[in-house]
Parts: structure tokens; sequence; C-alpha cells
């Protein structure tokens, strides 16, 4: 996993759990360095282990979601403004940058914060979860995010599973293709993120806090 750093989106790290999702990203930057970690807390938390040591100074969990705030839809991109999960405190993200990349190149995101369960969210534990400041749910970003020790870390999802649909895998079918096609066509601006938080940084490429 060790590779040379570069200054710019060579120093960017894509963090993607599904194979699918890291398939997208690929195709839609296929100069990004992407690693399938997994899907679920157990391989989420094995992979942030091994990246602690990957020399990316940028980090990026990206890939699909579901949603828990109602005026969520399938097909919407969502900039994670923090990540909670349940006995740990809450973890930063660099969200503000991260969504004037996206709408640079036409993709509306919004922002919430993300929760990360250990299990699919249904019915209602939506409302519950919302209520208590919950934008999206999945199952991987918080325990990625231990990767990070002080470096920048922004998470963007898509979400293909929202409030008040019933369960019809048809639907959810097209949606998750829907919402991988758009995954791929916003990957190149997860470059352009890290090379304006380089620029960002004077040039210079940011310490390694904790290390």
């Amino acid at each position: 996993m060790k590779r040379t750093v570069k200054e710019g989106a060579g120093a960017l790290t894509v963090m993607a759990p599904l194979r699918l999702e890291a398939r997208s990203i690929r195709k839609g930057a296929p100069g990004i360095h992407v690693v399938r970690t997994g899907m679920g807390p157990a391989r989420s938390s094995r992979a942030a282990r091994r990246l602690r040591d990957d020399p990316a100074h940028f980090l990026v969990v990206a890939g699909l979601c579901g949603a828990v705030d109602p005026s969520l839809a399938a097909g919407d991109v969502v900039v994670a403004s923090e990540l909670r999960r349940v006995g740990a405190p809450p973890h930063p993200t660099e969200s503000a940058r991260m969504c004037r990349v996206l709408e640079a190149r036409g993709i509306r995101a919004r922002l919430g914060c993300a929760l990360s369960v250990d299990h699919l969210v249904r019915g209602a534990e939506r409302r519950v979860l919302h209520a208590e400041g919950a934008a999206i749910v999945d199952m991987e970003s918080a325990w990625l995010a231990e990767a990070a020790i002080g470096r920048p870390l922004s998470v963007v999802r898509v979400v293909v599973d929202a409030p008040g649909r019933g369960f019809h895998p048809l639907s959810i079918l097209r949606d998750g293709w829907r919402a991988l096609a758009l995954l791929r066509k916003l990957a190149p601006a997860l470059e352009s993120w890290a090379s304006l938080a380089c620029d960002g940084a004077g040039g210079g490429l940011p310490s390694r806090l904790g290390r």
C-alpha cells in the first residue's frame, strides 16, 4: 500500500466500501487512488488500521447511503458536516470546500450529519435518528475516519434509499445504478478537492497530526 506522495491529487486516497462504488470512482477519475475497504464496521475498522500508514495527505470516503432526513431523495449528494456513531465523539470533516468543488462541476450537494450504524435502518428508526440530528446513515464512514489521524477527511455519499418509500427491489436496483453513475460523475471533484486543499495550505502538505 506504500506509494510515492506528490502534491495535489496524487496525495489523495479515496476509501470506497463496495466493489461497485470503487469501480464507479475509478471510471470517473482513472488516475485516482481508490481503496475498496469492505462493507460494515468490522471491515471498515480493519481497513482504517491499514490505511493509517497510507502516505496520502488527504482522505475521502465516497459511496452510497440511506437517508433519514425526509427532505432527501434518491440521487441526492450529501457531504457530511460531521460523522457520528454510538459510543464515540463526533469526528469533524472538511465539507465547505468539497461542496464548492462539486457545485463548480454542476453537482448540487447538501450538507448534513452522517451517522454510521451497524445495521440497515428502516421504518420508525429513521424518524428517531433524524430527530437526533442525522441526515444520512451508512455502515462504514465513522469507522473509516479512524484512518485520518489528523489528516483532512471529507465524506461524500449519494442517497440510494430515502424515507417515505416502500422497499421495492426493482426501484432500489434502478436507483442504485443511477446513484453509481452519479458517483462516477462526481469522482473528478474529489481530485479537485485535494488539489485545492493543498493550495489552501500555501502549496504545502498538511502536517500529520498525531504521528
